[in-house]
């Protein structure tokens, strides 16, 4: 017996219904977690590469959107264009997280509630899901043919993928260009050996030694890839520590030729080992955080840690062993506006020179200080920003501080050998190219011995993205560029001194 119309016209009403009130779920929910949360969701907006520019605004449009649809669902008069209009912004929400994913140089936070522990690829999926049920329910309950229904489905999808293109073409982009400065290039002082694709990108550089280059793993903090200087013959291997059930939260394998550091500053604790063994036979659980560290020495160690009381980075020396000692110098770095953001930064130690090195993400300065941690020299960078440009936001129902707008990076990244600092920058000088930063990483060079800036050069790595991390040791420079180990080797004719093969 088949159905009747009125049989199927039930069905399609509920349908139509039950998908409507799904939505209404979904809507009313999340547009209450943005309000009742509402500092927190501004400040994710501001974070935004797309919405910066626009947070004040979406941040009650949004939420004000979604109650408007979720009440027009309810109403059976209005529940067909409500649906449409569910249709729209689900498509909206995810031509965002699409671009997020695929153009954006960052990817911010996720919405607050429960979908906040969903990752933005599953968020992708999610929204699909509500699309296609938006799309279906409009299909078997709307009040033109089929053809004009997928006709105006179509259109509404063209326009909101449109609309949150034009707020990409239109946002607010990080500032590359600065025309008060003018690099030096010479002839390729940097040409690339070899490259081996190590798979994932949860790598970092652990350390270099005289044959090997260590890889640590962020996602499985045992492993350990020992490679040869070559590239060739990647071995995994295990560390072994002597007490599994230690608190670690998430450590890190630092390798100085012979010696094997495993840190975890939230912990906080110390393992040291022998590199050839791989494991970590001593361990010194200290009485303070800290936020990285670097060996300075066989039982020595420079620290970036946090002052509770001025809520600002310090600098700090380490000595574990049979009696141990820490030392914290304020005085070495400085903010201008906010304590811990102005002083964020990169912590490095030159083994060659017995400097500490650290250099400002913000601005156009770092610090050198000698080993006994008295200031060297404070350096400048090539770039013009000599203050944070800063968005900083205090969320006071958590008493918390994050930053709104992108911040403008002056430096991104540093590795120090022998007399030079090799910093990465992603501003542009005078006659500097755009399109040039898609295929390669610029690289500016300081003497820290003459105190001046020397010269620049490209990193070219056609094909892959991202600049993750980079070290130099001697006249070879490691690069992890997406999933690639990458080999440079430097031109004797531009390091001189401090090279080794």
């Amino acid at each position: 017996m088949g159905f009747t119309v009125p049989y199927i016209a039930s069905v399609k009403r509920n349908a139509a219904v039950v998908a409507s009130y799904l939505f209404v779920l979904l809507f009313l929910y999340a547009a209450v977690s943005k309000l009742l949360d509402f500092e927190t969701f501004t400040v994710q907006l501001a974070q935004s590469p797309l919405l910066s520019a626009y947070a004040g605004f979406i941040a009650w449009a949004v939420p004000g959107l979604e109650i408007l649809i979720a009440v027009l669902l309810t109403l059976q008069k209005y529940r067909i264009p409500a649906l449409y209009a569910a249709f729209t912004l689900m498509v909206m929400f995810t031509a965002y997280i699409y671009i997020i994913l695929n153009f954006s140089d960052f990817i911010p936070c996720s919405c607050g509630g429960v979908l906040e522990k969903l990752s933005w690829t599953q968020h992708l999926i999610f929204n699909i899901v509500f699309i296609i049920l938006a799309g279906v329910a409009v299909l078997v309950s709307s009040w033109y043919s089929s053809k004009k229904t997928l006709f105006l489905l179509a259109a509404l999808a063209i326009f909101g993928v449109a609309t949150v293109a034009l707020l990409f073409a239109f946002s607010e982009k990080k500032m590359h260009r600065n025309n008060a400065f003018q690099r030096r290039y010479p002839h390729h002082p940097a040409n690339e050996v070899a490259r081996l694709d190590i798979g994932y990108n949860s790598y970092y550089i652990a350390g270099i030694t005289k044959d090997s280059v260590y890889l640590g793993n962020t996602t499985a903090p045992l492993h350990v890839l020992a490679i040869n200087k070559k590239l060739k013959e990647p071995i995994q291997r295990t560390i072994k520590i002597p007490n599994t059930t230690l608190p670690f939260r998430a450590f890190k394998v630092v390798i100085e030729d012979t010696l094997l550091y495993i840190m975890d500053g939230s912990v906080p604790l110390i393992l040291k080992g022998e590199t050839q063994k791989l494991t970590g036979t001593k361990s010194f659980q200290l009485t303070q955080e800290f936020l990285r560290a670097e060996p300075m020495g066989k039982d020595d160690f420079v620290v970036r840690g946090f002052d509770p009381v001025t809520t600002a980075n310090v600098l700090g020396k380490l000595r574990v062993g049979d009696s141990m000692m820490s030392t914290h110098y304020p005085k070495l770095l400085t903010a201008y506006d906010d304590p811990f953001f102005d002083t964020d930064g990169l912590l490095l130690y030159n083994q060659q020179l017995k400097k500490v090195i650290y250099v400002y993400f913000y601005r156009n300065e770092f610090v050198v200080a000698n080993n006994d941690f008295s200031l060297d020299y404070l350096g400048k960078t090539i770039d013009t920003i000599s203050r944070p440009q800063l968005d900083v936001r205090t969320i006071a129902s958590k008493n918390e501080r994050k930053m709104g707008k992108n911040p403008i990076f002056v430096n991104l990244l540093a590795s120090t050998y022998g007399e030079y600092l090799f910093i990465q920058s992603d501003r542009l000088g005078k006659y500097e190219s755009e399109e040039t930063i898609k295929s390669a990483a610029i690289i500016d060079v300081y003497s820290l011995t003459d105190q001046s800036y020397l010269f620049s050069f490209y990193l070219y790595h056609s094909g892959l993205k991202k600049l993750h991390e980079f070290k130099v040791d001697g006249k070879n420079l490691y690069a992890i560029i997406d999933t690639y180990l990458i080999h440079y080797q430097l031109k004797d004719e531009d390091f001189k001194t401090y090279t080794k093969n």
